[in-house]
């Protein structure tokens, strides 16, 4: 009986790790349905519903299913190229480009997307499309009561009282290549009093209780607005873009032509402060991501009335264009 037992909680264990495994109970990508990577943040799982929303707008006879919970851009592309899934409701710029595409890190957001978008499609067959209008990059910021005191827009504003200043950052930070605390004092030329590296989730209640004076965050943070914060601009450009986009399969947008509409509806109409306060109602508010897509794509009709564009039209889609045409 105890062996019997101990099979059927093998059994049921296999069962439910499986299931979680599952790219959605009701869609598969080998049925031509659509099912798309979401991940473990707020961010990209608001945009994952609204991705899927606009599809089920669009095009309601499609089956569609979401893959929440993925821990890293890694695993959403791997659920791409496993065709477990085959669409990304949101890849950035910046960690794709030295990531999983192994180049170097670009100021220039121009230039970086030109990058990801070629080497998307001529490594892994995607579609990479225009940015959402936001970035999700590391971001230095004051709160605002102090920033009006002392006329602060910029992080170069900050030399002349960068020796009173105490700042908390992101403890990966502090080592990071590139655009770390290193890299920082290098490009900008100037020190905190005190440098105090700290989880990234706390930097925004210690600045507000003025713990801290400035901290290192993540620009698109919905704590950003509820603590009353201002992001200072990036004047000497230390931080790489991290661009949003959607990314989709080339054998997906060759079996539904529309979806290449569908998507480009979606450029440039969500800029950061609408993407904090869109994080904001989840984080703080609890609500779902769900129906935070929902009253967002309803408050503007899904973007019905935006004037068509074609990927032939923009820069860095050319050839990829005439190429799911079939054009030579």
């Amino acid at each position: 009986m105890k062996k019997i037992k101990k099979m059927m909680m093998i059994l049921t264990l296999t069962l439910t790790l499986t299931a979680c495994n599952l790219p959605g109970l009701g869609a598969s990508t080998k049925s031509n349905d659509i099912v798309i990577a979401g991940g473990n943040t707020t961010e990209r799982q608001i945009l994952a519903e609204i991705s899927l929303q606009m599809v089920t707008h669009y095009l309601p006879e499609v089956k569609t299913d979401i893959i929440n919970n993925l821990g890293s851009t890694l695993l959403v592309l791997q659920s791409l190229t496993g065709k477990d899934s085959n669409i990304s409701g949101a890849m950035y710029t910046g960690t794709s480009l030295t990531g999983e595409l192994g180049q170097e890190p670009l100021k220039d957001p121009e230039l970086a997307l030109e990058k990801v978008v070629k080497g998307y499609y001529d490594k892994y067959d995607m579609i990479w499309f225009p940015s959402y209008g936001f970035e999700n990059s590391y971001a230095f910021m004051v709160r605002e009561d102090f920033a009006q005191e002392h006329n602060i827009t910029t992080v170069s504003d900050l030399e002349n009282l960068s020796p009173s200043l105490r700042a908390g950052v992101d403890t990966a930070w502090m080592n990071r290549q590139g655009d770390g605390y290193v890299d920082f004092k290098q490009l900008y030329g100037f020190d905190f009093k005190d440098v105090l590296p700290m989880e990234i989730g706390l930097v925004y209640d210690a600045v507000a209780s003025k713990e801290m004076d400035i901290v290192l965050g993540y620009s698109t943070d919905g704590r950003i607005q509820a603590n009353k914060l201002r992001v200072l601009v990036d004047d000497k450009q230390l931080f790489p873009p991290y661009d949003a986009s959607p990314v989709l399969t080339k054998d997906l947008i060759q079996t539904y032509p529309e979806l290449e509409q569908i998507f480009l509806k979606l450029s440039g109409e969500i800029d950061s402060d609408t993407m904090q306060k869109l994080n904001r109602r989840s984080d703080e508010m609890k609500i779902e991501p769900q129906v935070i897509a929902t009253e967002f794509l309803e408050e503007h009709q899904y973007f019905e009335n935006k004037p068509e564009e074609n990927l032939a039209d923009l820069k860095n889609y050319t050839e990829i264009a005439k190429d799911l045409k079939g054009e030579q």
